[in-house]
């Protein structure tokens, strides 16, 4: 059997209900202030589904492919950045010790994790030219 394993962080779309990040904007949702704040990785719909047909096409088999767009950003920034882009505040900063008492253990898990994904190989292996290469270009 033949498996190529696709790692996806953050997916984002503009024109899908509840893909577009400025919702989680909108609702008023605090991020961590920087001292604490999270890398995070993120890659547009459109970007991914090539890349899942891609992978198809010219993944090599047994072989794991970060599928990510080359940002590299704190969660805060990043929707510092969809605040700005779209016209909205930007998010309130508390720390890590306000955001135990003040979330869910959902919205916990997120930042409990930070992480740099690697996209070279998907770039050399399956060949993607990515349409979105950062948010900017995809909010």
């Amino acid at each position: 059997m033949r498996v190529s394993l696709l790692r996806i962080p953050g997916i984002y779309a503009v024109d899908r209900e509840g893909g577009h990040p400025a919702v989680r904007v909108e609702r008023g949702t605090p991020v961590l202030e920087r001292a604490e704040d999270v890398y995070t990785n993120h890659i547009h719909a459109d970007d991914l589904a090539r890349a899942c047909l891609l992978a198809l096409l010219r993944g090599r088999p047994q072989r794991a492919v970060h599928v990510c767009d080359d940002s590299e950003l704190l969660m805060g920034d990043y929707f510092d950045l969809v605040a700005d882009l779209t016209g909205l505040r930007r998010p309130e900063r508390i720390t890590r010790a306000e955001a135990e008492v003040r979330m869910s253990a959902m919205q916990l898990s997120f930042w409990s994790e930070s992480r740099r994904l690697d996209n070279r190989r998907m770039k050399r292996e399956l060949r993607l030219r990515l349409l979105y290469p950062t948010p900017r270009e995809g909010l």
